[in-house]
């Protein structure tokens, strides 16, 4: 294979940021992925990315299923050479898609690992009142309250936020905007900060909506380790993450409405089955109630 034709997995990544907007750590799995292809490319005598076919595909693949890759992995690295074989389409290098009809072993999906109510509340019960702990609750009580991704809140800037009507604007993944209620404690938790945040640096000139210490916009790092460290605070005796939170606010409003749709919505999914999951967690719910509560869930039948 020619540098050449090497080149253009360079474009389909220039395009993916540029146009498709990709986020940094999507562009960096799909370099990773593309890297081990053209790696295992060229041990093979191929001048042209229209010499690969579907056996050679499932050649690479099994190759790296004997590496010993999870099938997500293998998922999205299948996922990954469709994309970019449909552009070589466009580019006009290729007449057809070769990975189009490959399918990667399929995936236990796990689920997600969410708080209960109770935990939940134990674990918004800060009572500090200096500056950082007053911006922790705020972020806390936004997660909880609208189900952001981490990416989202952390790109989140003062004019995203609006207090009067009680909605945040949020821009999630490719770029599509969405707009999602603010329940009322954390509207309390972003007013709270909004008069703290002038204590920071560059609070006058930053447009972010939360700020560090050294008055930059918060970085998703930095979140991670508040959170750890506020779990442990709260004594909840588990690792909180964001997306833990995220996952929280969807199991709780579905547990409560049973409105699929409109937890889709509010979640920015843009395919339902990946809202679905909560079903599942949802029905561990009511099947740990049943137990709880029905007398005869349990006990065991008399024999006769």
């Amino acid at each position: 294979m020619s540098a050449t034709e090497f080149a253009q997995v360079d474009l389909f990544l220039q395009k993916l940021q540029h146009e498709k907007h990709y986020s940094s750590h999507t562009l960096s799995n799909y370099a990773r992925d593309l890297a081990r292809f053209t790696a295992f490319l060229s041990t093979r005598a191929l001048h042209d990315w229209s010499m690969i076919d579907e056996t050679l595909l499932r050649d690479y693949l099994a190759t790296r299923h004997r590496q010993h890759m999870a099938a997500r992995s293998l998922q999205r690295e299948l996922s990954t050479l469709r994309s970019f074989f449909n552009f070589l389409i466009q580019e006009q290098r290729l007449t057809h898609n070769p990975a189009k009809h490959l399918q990667a072993p399929k995936a236990e999906r796990a689920l997600p690992t969410a708080l209960d109510v109770d935990q939940m509340q134990q674990f918004l019960q800060i009572s500090a009142d200096d500056p950082l702990a007053i911006r922790d609750k705020a972020i806390l009580e936004l997660f909880y309250s609208s189900g952001l991704r981490l990416s989202e809140l952390t790109q989140l800037n003062l004019l995203d936020v609006d207090l009067h009507d009680g909605m945040v604007n949020v821009i999630g993944k490719g770029r599509k905007a969405r707009r999602v209620p603010l329940g009322a404690y954390a509207q309390h938790a972003i007013r709270a900060w909004l008069n703290t945040r002038t204590q920071f640096p560059k609070h006058s000139t930053t447009p972010a909506l939360f700020l560090s210490q050294q008055g930059l916009r918060v970085s998703t790092r930095n979140i991670q380790q508040r959170l750890r460290g506020w779990a442990q605070k709260q004594g909840l005796g588990v690792h909180v993450h964001p997306h833990m939170l995220r996952h929280s606010f969807a199991s709780h409003l579905l547990e409560s409405s049973g409105d699929l749709r409109a937890v889709q919505e509010l979640l920015g999914h843009s395919d339902i089955s990946t809202t679905q999951i909560y079903t599942h967690l949802d029905f561990q719910h009511l099947a740990k109630v049943y137990d709880q509560a029905h007398p005869r869930a349990k006990s065991k039948p008399k024999a006769t």
